[in-house]
Order: C-alpha cells, then sequence, then structure tokens
C-alpha cells in the first residue's frame, strides 16, 4: 500500500470517528427527547447547546376589549414594560388579539432589557428583532394569538423587559389588561427599534396585546400559575413596585433552600368571577376563571402548579350567588379540570372584607360557610389559609389595619408580602393528583 491512499484511509476512518462520536453527543445532548426519537426534530437554532427548558417568566391575562380603541393602534408603537421573575439565556413572547374584531397586523415587533426600571430606554446591546415563523411581520386572527421566534438574550431574574409592537393599519378594538400597576408606553410611528425612549411620550397603566414572556432556562425547572380576582392581579399594589403577592412569592422561590425554582405567572383580573363571565368591553370582570383556566393557567409553559384565589366577587356582583355549595363545586371543577393534566391545585379561603362598602353579615356569613368547606379538605388539593393570614384577630370579619390598603377589601404591600410567606413551597413541588 503507497502512504498516499494508508493517509486516505486513515482520514476516512478518523472521518467516521468523528460523526459517531458527534452523533452519540447529539443523542444525549439534545433537547428535544432521549435516544430512540424518530424523527428527531431539527434543534432549535436559538435554544443553547447546553441542557435547559422553556418556563414561563411573565404573564397577564386578556382581560378585555380597550374600550374606545374600535381601530386599534394603527401608526402607534406600544412598547410594554413586564418585570421577570425568573432569567434565561433566551426569551420569546405570546401576543393575543383574543377580543378583536379583525385580524390585528403586526409588521416590527421587538424584545430589550430597560436600562432602568419602569423605563422606556433600552439597556445598551440588548435590542433584539423577534420574527414570526421566520418573518418579521405577522397577522393574529380576531380571537387568535401567536408565539414568537425565540432570540437569544440573557435575560435576568427580577428585571424589566421592553415588549414593543408597532401595527401599520387599523385592527379593531385592543386586546388589554388594565390595572396593569406599571407604567408602559406608546410613540407615534414605528419606533420599534429606537434604544432610546425619546418619542415615547405617552405613558399608559395597561399593557396591550402582550399577554406572556418565556425564556430558556437551565436553573428553573417549571412554573406556577396564580389565577384569581383583583387581590391576585394586586390592584392596590405600589405602582411600578412589584410588590404583588406574586412578586413575593417569585422571590421566595429563587432565594429559599430548598424551594422549588418556578417562574412565576400572574393570571388576576381585577373584578373577576369564578362562575360568571363579564362583558368583553368591561375593564373590572374579564371572562370567568372556569372559562379560562385552560387558557390562562393548565396551558402555560411547563406549569408545575396552580394556586387559585377567587371567589368574593361572587358574592359582590349581580347576580350574585348566595349558595356556599354552588360556590365550592366550582372549585372543585378548577380541581377537577387541573387533574386530568396531573397538576395540583392550592386554593385559598377567601378574605375579610369587613368595613367595605359591599360588606353585610349576609354576604359574610356566606364567606365563612365557603372558607369552612374549603378548611375541610374537600375541595382544593392543599390549602393556603388567605383569611387567617390577613384578619385581625381583634375583629376578624375586618383586614388587619397594617394589612389594609385603605378600602378594607384589598391588602396592602404588608399585607401581600403575608400572603406570599403563607404558602407551603414543598406544596408546589407535588405533582400527583391528591383524591379529593
Amino acid at each position: 500500500m503507497n502512504k498516499s491512499v494508508g493517509y486516505a484511509l486513515l482520514a476516512g476512518l478518523a472521518a467516521v470517528v468523528v460523526l459517531i462520536s458527534t452523533a452519540i453527543f447529539v443523542g444525549f445532548g439534545g433537547d428535544d427527547g432521549g435516544l430512540g426519537d424518530s424523527p428527531r426534530k431539527p434543534r432549535d437554532p436559538a435554544k443553547p447547546a447546553v441542557s435547559g427548558q422553556w418556563v414561563g417568566t411573565w404573564a397577564a391575562s386578556a382581560a378585555a376589549a380597550e374600550p374606545g380603541t374600535l381601530d386599534g393602534y394603527a401608526g402607534m408603537s406600544i412598547r410594554n414594560v413586564v418585570h421577570t421573575s425568573v432569567g434565561g439565556s433566551s426569551a420569546r413572547i405570546q401576543l393575543s388579539n383574543l377580543y378583536g374584531t379583525r385580524p390585528l397586523p403586526v409588521s416590527h415587533a421587538s424584545l430589550a432589557l430597560a436600562a432602568a426600571p419602569s423605563n422606556p430606554t433600552a439597556a445598551a446591546g440588548t435590542m433584539r428583532r423577534l420574527t414570526f415563523g421566520g418573518r418579521p411581520a405577522v397577522s393574529i386572527p380576531a380571537g387568535g394569538a401567536v408565539t414568537s421566534d425565540p432570540v437569544r438574550l440573557d435575560v435576568p431574574h427580577d428585571a424589566d423587559l421592553l415588549v414593543t409592537t408597532y401595527s401599520p393599519s387599523p385592527s379593531g378594538p385592543a386586546t388589554y389588561h388594565p390595572y396593569a400597576r406599571q407604567t408602559s408606553y406608546l410613540a407615534r410611528g414605528d419606533r420599534t427599534e429606537d434604544a432610546t425612549g425619546a418619542a415615547y411620550t405617552e405613558q399608559s397603566p395597561y399593557w396591550r396585546y402582550l399577554t406572556g414572556v418565556d425564556v430558556w432556562s437551565t436553573e428553573a425547572r417549571g412554573t406556577v400559575v396564580a389565577i384569581g380576582d383583583s387581590i391576585t392581579d394586586g390592584i392596590t399594589s405600589t405602582a411600578g413596585a412589584n410588590h404583588r403577592w406574586t412578586d413575593f412569592l417569585a422571590a421566595r422561590l429563587r432565594n429559599e433552600p430548598g424551594a422549588p425554582r418556578y417562574g412565576v405567572l400572574n393570571q388576576g383580573i381585577s373584578g373577576n368571577r369564578l362562575l360568571v363571565n363579564g362583558s368583553r368591553f368591561s375593564p373590572n370582570n374579564g371572562p370567568s376563571v372556569l372559562s379560562r383556566l385552560e387558557r390562562d393557567a393548565l396551558s402555560r409553559t411547563d406549569v408545575k402548579a396552580v394556586v387559585v384565589e377567587i371567589g368574593l366577587n361572587d358574592l359582590f356582583k349581580s347576580p350574585r350567588q348566595l349558595d356556599p355549595q354552588k360556590i365550592v363545586a366550582g372549585m372543585r371543577q378548577i380541581v377537577r379540570q387541573a387533574h386530568l393534566q396531573g397538576l395540583r391545585v392550592t386554593g385559598s379561603t377567601l378574605t375579610p372584607f369587613g368595613g367595605h362598602r359591599g360588606y353585610s353579615t349576609l354576604l359574610n356569613s356566606v364567606r365563612e360557610q365557603v372558607n369552612r368547606i374549603i378548611r375541610s379538605g374537600t375541595v382544593y388539593d392543599e390549602v393556603v389559609d388567605f383569611d387567617k393570614v390577613l384578619r385581625d384577630p381583634a375583629a376578624p370579619v375586618r383586614l388587619r389595619p397594617s394589612y389594609d390598603s385603605g378600602d378594607h377589601l384589598h391588602p396592602s404591600d404588608e399585607g401581600y408580602r403575608a400572603m406570599a410567606n403563607a404558602l407551603d413551597l414543598d406544596h408546589l413541588k407535588r405533582s400527583a393528583p391528591a383524591s379529593l
């Protein structure tokens, strides 16, 4: 054998070894399943090569069609400011046209880190253009939703993100979430990738179209979803401070030894009820928890646990539900739906509201009957007793003064902190549904 043939054979053998080694590495290191998966999905180019997973870091429920927006926001850039619960190395967003009556054209969208809290200016070098199915523009059908392609971006936990969309033409009523407790911004014209916030001269207390942000994380191992009414929405928490009870829960999950490393999604809607849908044009009701449970909780990215806080508005609002058995029947329906997907549900007692303008001894009697049934352990897999945590020991029908925002219904920042501290984090780790 001459030298040239020998070298060719050695080179061929080396190439085979490299191919085999690469196949073995991909087989063990891939993110789409274990060995033997056939056919394998192509690797997402935006995903890091290391092991990790998609988790939810932020969410807000599509609550209603924004009043006065029959043509949407044609020719306007909307820069939503949102706060992360967990970080990651890539991100993707969800946009909703749930309450639209026409397709929503989004011709330009971007994602960036905020240079400072609640600020429309992007941190240097973080602006990323978003695409949808590889294209820079997307049309979201009326009633529909879309998820962007992932982009590489080092997203910190406990940080503000800027998610900007631009619609070039009228689109029908804007799908929005009022009572965001966060300032977002608008600018005229396509200012989607403006790194400076100079053009964003109009401030807004709403989130529009944006309903979720996921991150690719090597640390977080899932998502916990909190669904409920204004108490979960955090309507009386300090604006811009991220002091909803879900924010305090996210801090516990990040920092406490032994805590499950989960992202936290807040799916509260102010005025929300368990059993009855609000008007699509009401900014203070939203679809009932039962009707939105699948969309807002059970189908979220890598959800591991659900926490439910709901029921007071079923007492307050017309048509009033004064039969405690019908209220707990609705709660049990939540649990049944969650169990079908292998999820456990932590549910809360109904909180005190003595001194509120809607208080009556009859309504409080129904509340206490509901709470007795919840505490019996026959409704939820786990119980978090927000009533016991928040009530004034000297006047149990009222909130403790330091936990009262002043309206005698919604907690203060310290009340929200106490709610988060009341959750047993070990309960969130349990995956197998209990038998009720």
